[in-house]
């Protein structure tokens, strides 16, 4: 399977519900690298590279998010990896 790099963005109740504790600990899982962080607007933005199927995995996921979490609406696209990331963790700043 090739890779490739996906951008997620999770609309709906999804902060402050541990959505990107548990997104870090699906995607290390999976063997993805990227981040994840709250954005401005309320949201969870996700950019992710490594396998297709573990891409959809993670886009999976966030379709439904952590227990407490009320996705309402999921966007995603695929690009080309660029292969800038080393790990998947956080990301703080906007």
């Amino acid at each position: 399977m090739k890779d490739a790099k996906i951008k997620i963005k999770v609309y709906g109740y999804v902060q402050g519900v541990f959505f990107r504790y548990t997104t870090r600990k699906v995607a290390r899982r999976l063997g993805l690298t990227g981040y994840v962080k709250n954005m401005p607007d309320g949201t969870v933005y996700i950019e992710a590279e490594g396998p297709e199927d573990k891409l959809l995995e993670l886009l999976e996921f966030s379709k439904q998010g952590p227990k407490h979490a009320q996705v309402e609406k999921v966007e995603h696209e695929f690009t080309l990896p660029s292969n800038e990331f080393r790990g998947f963790d956080y990301m703080f700043e906007y």
